[in-house]
């Protein structure tokens, strides 16, 4: 029985000290527990940088702070210190932030008098400045009295952020990319199709708290990421920008792309996107929000007639008999044609038209009815063989851009279907294939474009455009994207030859004039399109046109290709006038930057540049200035005196002997060159029959 109730009164005990503990002494071995608590803390890596093609930076990142104090730190113990040094301290915030000292005063002492949930007073986390703050402002604030105590001492903390910055601010921004903020995750452009390769890998750290301090022992390293070195020029990037902005603010544009790549790699080295805005006064600006070179896609207009004609003249047919070539004749008549019910009309056709024009004179001035009647005639019974023909030369490809640049959309040319009665199905109508030839009824994005044409320029090779070469670490090559071929040969080099030609011919006596050079050949071709607005059709309201030019240069050795596309509403509307405008300040902008010229060759042309004659010979130096014509002569009073000795430093051997001889000496010479040295001093009297020695360098 005895044992029973020892027994019942531990079991008491034990239970009591347990509630005790529980309640009266939680806060102690909380403490106790925090000081001994093991935490796996993951370690961000560094970013990696993206770097334009000659290595200049683009995106990286830097570190950004938000500071804190902590008002249950050693210095609160006694608050005479803070007392003391607080006014300094605001003072001395009021001079680097936005904010008045008392401003700041009064917040700082809501944050001492803070109730924690523990009942303990003066928060642990206190902000000082709500936003973060860079590195040299940091320094600043760290430095200012109180704070520069030891932090375990004065309280004083900061939060570490890699901030990701863009040197060179909205210059390529949609393609460069961008994160989110506080998550630091990529969201779209290179940032997020590279995300794998520039965030690295994080590591771990162990902290143990002893006291009020934390000991970090680092379990596993952190990675940093790898840079990528992208085929973007910032000056051609820069250069192209200001072009299309510079059109687009003028005609009042409400959209601008353009694209710029090198011919042989397919390395685009410009890519912009300009959309409209308005601002909080009504005034408009541009700003890239949308990567529409990538992703808009739209009816390309008269920029799609040179893949009709590439398949028609690739296919090699006959129309009525006749070999389908540059030479063959199509009768445009008065710049009106009726098509099956409706009218196809060329651009002129109110100033009575183009008459009979051949293929190449159709293209270099655009006809709308000179391309349709050729397609129409030669495949509107197979339509599915001119279809397989836009796939064939590569403008229906799709570029597998979508793990490169995500918002990438392919082509959409639709393709016909045959019933089991061998007409085509109710999508495909009678007019669809001459509209289809002109840049209607097809879905194609700059990019495609583009690509195509400068498969053009490269004798029929088509190259993915390409938007990063390397992946680099520490300085080192990792990896290595070289240029990739999508087609060995989009058309037969006959046809692409004849193709050249043409688009020289549409810059040099077309069209195109405008997108020209007085410098260096160019060609390419123009494109006016109205935009289709849905279900609404293309004339509800104010029309909307849609302007391109499409090009490379030089013509004659192609290096780089270009696509200029301006959506602007209502008249007046001309690819070549206004995109073509935009291709001219491009091209000789780049082909500027290319030229190499020597300081020396810079001189005023008004002036007359007058040789440097050394001592010697005056006769003969007369002689030559003169059939030089050249006014300016040697007189006798500017000649030597034939009693004085001349300097025959610098000059040649022959001059030297020469000069001196003439005056009576008797010359000897050591060494080769020119005379480093003469022994019998210039502007001496000459002495006849004395030895003047010469040393040659």
């Amino acid at each position: 029985m005895a044992v029973a109730i020892v027994i019942t009164l531990i079991g008491f005990a034990v239970i009591g000290k347990a509630l005790y503990i529980m309640t009266a002494q939680k806060q102690y071995w909380t403490e106790v527990a925090d000081r001994l608590k093991r935490d796996s803390v993951s370690v961000k890596p560094n970013r990696g940088n993206i770097l334009s093609c000659d290595g200049q930076l683009m995106a990286t990142s830097i570190p950004e702070y938000k500071v804190y104090i902590d008002f249950q730190a050693a210095a609160f113990e006694n608050d005479s210190l803070w007392n003391e040094k607080v006014d300094s301290v605001c003072e001395g915030l009021s001079h680097i932030f936005p904010y008045t000292a008392h401003e700041f005063k009064v917040l700082l002492e809501k944050g001492k008098k803070k109730v924690n949930g523990n009942g303990t007073i003066g928060a642990r986390h206190w902000p000082i400045y709500p936003r973060r703050i860079d590195y040299n402002t940091y320094i600043e604030v760290k430095s200012l009295p109180f704070f520069n105590m030891p932090r375990y001492k004065s309280g004083f903390h900061e939060e570490v952020f890699n901030a990701r910055r863009r040197p060179f601010t909205t210059l390529a921004q949609r393609t460069i990319g961008g994160l989110y903020g506080a998550k630091d995750s990529a969201y779209f452009g290179l940032e997020l199709a590279y995300d794998s390769i520039l965030r690295g890998t994080p590591g771990i750290t162990g902290r143990r708290k002893i006291l009020n301090k934390y000991m970090n022992i680092p379990v596993t390293l952190p990675i940093d990421g790898g840079d990528i070195v992208t085929t973007i020029d910032v000056n051609i990037q820069d250069l192209a920008e200001r072009a299309l902005v510079d059109e687009l603010k003028l005609i009042n544009g409400e959209m601008g792309v353009a694209i710029l790549m090198e011919v042989a790699t397919g390395d685009v080295k410009a890519i912009v996107n300009m959309q409209r805005y308005y601002d909080s006064q009504g005034n408009p600006y541009y700003a890239e929000t949308v990567n529409s070179a990538i992703s808009y896609r739209c009816e390309p207009g008269s920029v799609f007639k040179v893949a009709s004609f590439l398949v028609a003249l690739d296919d090699e047919l006959n129309i009525d008999g006749h070999k389908i070539d540059t030479s063959y004749v199509i009768r445009t008549g008065c710049g009106v044609l009726p098509m099956y019910g409706r009218e196809m009309k060329d651009h002129n056709w109110r100033r009575g038209g183009y008459g009979d024009i051949n293929m190449a004179r159709t293209l270099e001035v655009s006809s709308n009815i000179g391309v349709s009647h050729v397609i129409d005639k030669i495949y509107h019974d197979q339509a599915e063989r001119y279809v397989k023909g836009l796939q064939r030369i590569g403008i229906a490809e799709d570029l597998k851009l979508q793990n490169i640049l995500p918002g990438y959309r392919p082509p959409l040319i639709r393709m016909p279907h045959r019933k089991k009665n061998g007409r085509y199905d109710d999508n495909w109508y009678a007019t669809t294939l001459p509209w289809m030839s002109i840049g209607y009824e097809t879905q194609i994005a700059p990019i495609n474009t583009i690509t195509f044409y400068n498969a053009i320029a490269n004798d029929g090779k088509m190259m993915r455009p390409r938007f990063v070469k390397q992946v680099m670490k520490n300085g080192d090559v990792i990896k290595e994207f070289l240029p990739e071929v999508i087609k060995e040969r989009i058309a037969k080099p006959k046809a692409i030859k004849t193709m050249q030609t043409i688009l020289e011919h549409v810059v040099s006596q077309g069209l195109g004039r405008k997108a020209g050079s007085k410098h260096f050949k160019v060609a390419g071709k123009t494109g006016t399109a109205q935009v289709s607005q849905g279900k609404a059709g293309y004339k509800s309201g104010t029309v909307q046109y849609w302007l391109s030019f499409a090009g490379y240069f030089p013509a004659d050795n192609p290096r780089y290709s270009c696509i200029v596309c301006l959506k602007k509403s209502g008249l007046p509307a001309s690819g070549g006038g206004m995109s073509g405008v935009v291709f001219h300040h491009i091209a000789e902008g780049v082909m500027a930057r290319n030229l190499k010229m020597s300081v020396k060759d810079a001189h005023d042309e008004e002036s007359v540049v007058i040789p440097e004659v050394k001592n010697g010979n005056i006769k003969d130096a007369n002689y030559v200035l003169g059939k030089l014509g050249i006014n300016k002569r040697m007189t006798q009073e500017e000649q030597t005196k034939e009693n004085v000795t001349p300097n025959v430093v610098g000059m040649g051997a022959k001059d030297a002997v020469y000069l001196l001889e003439s005056r009576g000496f008797r010359v000897k010479l050591h060494g080769r060159g020119k005379v480093k040295k003469q022994s019998y001093p210039a502007g001496k009297t000459v002495v006849k029959g004395c030895e003047c020695v010469l040393i040659l360098e």
